[in-house]
């Protein structure tokens, strides 16, 4: 097997950012939004970001505990600033829906950005070790993207985006991802000892996701039983994926 080059580090990373787009489109089979429908998605999207997050967490440790769990506080803190500046702001022109919405759309694509940077960084340093470890990595967080994709769209669509502009807004919160797997991968010794504070700071904004606006509304729509039994399926089968692809 050759050396990983840049092209082909470039062109891994894009796919793994396309990946996510495809997590649209099981909502073309979507008909109506009724309440209940938008509680179930918040449900299910939670139940994905919690498994995504358990991931995070446990691929930082194996780095360096103490880095993680400064990024995890990092995460939150910047998540929390982040909806209060929105709040304020009239910075939503682009957001397909109107405030709370609009809000809501704006946190959670942050909140995935800083994921996929995380996972930019990822593989570029996969790949400063070698060309098998660089490909396995690529198709597990391309697998990885798709489910991620699909809690995106699972925000917006309910929310007035079409599906077209859900999958285009889940590729562009991956865009980091080729942006960064290049100079990870050009200075791998540089960029490794960030990457458990990068991972450690999407988990923490991520929790601050789930538990702070998708579970309450989950619950406002629905009883909070089958909030539990769809946050628990989620979070199992994207488990699942995750020890499949390990």
């Amino acid at each position: 097997m050759s050396d990983p080059t840049l092209l082909l580090v470039f062109i891994a990373a894009t796919i793994t950012a396309l990946a996510t787009g495809l997590g649209a489109l099981p909502l073309l089979l979507m008909k109506n939004v009724s309440e209940r429908s938008l509680a179930y998605g918040n449900a299910i999207a939670a139940g994905l970001m919690l498994a995504a997050t358990f991931s995070l967490i446990t691929e930082g440790f194996e780095f360096s505990a103490l880095r993680t769990l400064i990024g995890l506080l990092l995460g939150l803190i910047g998540i929390w600033f982040a909806k209060r500046y929105f709040e304020h702001s009239e910075d939503t022109a682009l957001v397909p829906a109107k405030g709370a919405d609009a809000l809501k759309i704006l946190l959670i694509m942050g909140v995935m950005t800083v994921h996929s940077a995380a996972e930019g960084v990822g593989v570029g340093v996969a790949y400063g070790s070698g060309r098998e470890l660089g490909d396995f990595i690529t198709i597990a967080i391309a697998l990885h993207n798709v489910p991620e994709g699909l809690a995106i769209a699972l925000i917006m669509v309910p929310r007035g985006a079409s599906v077209g502009k859900a999958a285009l807004w889940a590729v562009l919160s991956s865009v980091p991802q080729p942006l960064l797997a290049v100079p990870a991968f050009l200075f791998v010794l540089t960029f490794a000892p960030f990457l458990p504070i990068g991972l450690g700071l999407a988990a923490g904004a991520m929790l601050w996701m789930i538990f702070s606006e998708l579970l309450p509304e989950a619950h406002d729509g629905t009883d909070t039983s089958k909030v539990g039994v769809i946050v628990t399926l989620s979070f199992t089968t994207m488990l699942a994926l995750t020890l499949v692809l390990g």
